[in-house]
């Protein structure tokens, strides 16, 4: 149940009781002593609000018609809100005279006031039990405030932790990867670019300097990556604009398998960013996984608008019988899972499927509000059917 109206339930009732108390206690009073008791009652709707104004409008009724829900409850109330002693004091004496002396005062009998110690330890305990009771809810409360402080405390703490734990974790994933992979793919381009040099086949020279330019790209996303594991959580600082939808087809043409790429109604558009980089990551990935488990197929890659989304997709035929299968390190599936959890995080679908026809086919239905294309861009994508290498 709301607080809120938990608290409105408490004060109804309340209310409700204080005025069977202030009803039962003056029915057959004088007019005034019910209308002082009847006001003391309905006074505490407000209670929460203006406690002290609220205990000054129940003393009259408590001298004059020896009421008690009512002055009880705003004494309570004085003592669970007031942050001083001192008017919390004040209102608990004043409860006490009034529970303790009779009405009206100028027939009280100080003699026999004073010979009365059991009126004393009531009028005692009627004050001091709301004031007591009133002091434990606000001691309570503030126990419970801090406690929530320290719960909150001790979490960011902890968060604190795991974030320098992440960091330190990153910054050493990040010297490796750039101490081994940096390593060897330095020396792939360092052997690309000897052997392009020496060679006299013109088919050799143009494989090896596809070789090492590729190593070169690589190269330079390594070190983009290396500079978002070394980040400790702040917007990593982009070394180089990222891939996007203009570098796709000299990705495919550099691809060297049998690839072509379509674009149906792309070029006149553009796309956010992270749409881009996620169409361009689709597309290496499935090339990639074509040269690994289907080396020598025919590929082909279609980027078409998909109502305001980017349709990307990427399929091909089964490879030919006699095509040799080089040695690759097997990805586990990762690849894949990638590629369908960042088309999620931008509200896409992603599917990879295998085809009657033996073949294999990748999608992926990126959402974007697409804008028209600027007009001069270096990396402006052509609307364009590429023929495939050969044809």
């Amino acid at each position: 149940m709301d607080r809120r109206l938990r608290a409105a339930l408490v004060d109804a009732g309340l209310v409700a009781l204080a005025l069977l108390d202030a009803w039962l206690s003056n029915a057959y009073a004088v007019r005034s002593t019910l209308t002082l008791s009847l006001v003391a009652a309905l006074a505490l709707a407000v209670r929460r609000r203006h406690p002290l104004a609220v205990f000054a409008l129940t003393v009259p009724a408590l001298f004059s018609g020896y009421v008690l829900i009512a002055p009880l409850a705003a004494l309570y109330t004085v003592a669970a809100v007031a942050r001083s002693r001192l008017p919390i004091a004040a209102c608990a004496v004043v409860a006490g005279l009034g529970y303790f002396l009779p009405w009206p005062l100028d027939r009280v009998d100080v003699g026999d006031l004073f010979g009365d110690p059991l009126g004393l330890i009531y009028a005692a305990v009627f004050a001091g039990a709301p004031v007591a009771l009133g002091l434990l809810v606000r001691t309570r409360q503030e126990l419970s405030n801090r406690f929530d402080e320290l719960t909150a405390g001790r979490e960011r703490e902890q968060q604190l932790v795991a974030q320098t734990v992440l960091t330190e974790e990153r910054t050493r994933l990040a010297r490796e990867m750039h101490d081994v992979v940096s390593h060897q793919v330095s020396l792939i381009a360092v052997q690309a670019g000897a052997l392009s040099t020496t060679t006299a086949d013109d088919d050799v020279r143009a494989a090896a300097d596809t070789i090492r330019r590729l190593s070169v790209q690589t190269l330079t996303e390594l070190r983009q990556m290396v500079g978002v594991l070394r980040s400790s959580g702040e917007p990593a600082q982009e070394l180089a604009p990222q891939p996007g939808i203009g570098d796709i087809p000299r990705l495919v043409r550099d691809s060297g398998q049998d690839a072509a790429l379509r674009v149906d109604g792309v070029a006149d558009r553009s796309w956010p960013d992270a749409v881009q980089r996620a169409a361009y990551r689709t597309v290496q990935e499935a090339l990639t996984n074509v040269g690994k488990h289907a080396p020598g197929a025919p590929v082909t890659v279609t980027l078409s608008p998909a109502g305001p989304a980017l349709r990307v997709t990427v399929r091909n035929d089964p490879p030919p019988q006699a095509a040799p299968s080089p040695a690759m390190p097997g990805g586990g599936g990762h690849g894949l899972v990638g590629l369908r959890e960042r088309a999620e995080q931008l509200g896409g679908v992603f599917r990879a499927s295998s085809i009657a026809d033996g073949g294999f086919v990748v999608e992926a239905v990126l959402p974007g509000e697409a804008q028209p294309a600027p007009v001069s861009t270096s990396r402006r994508l052509p609307e364009a059917s590429l023929e495939r290498p050969g044809n």
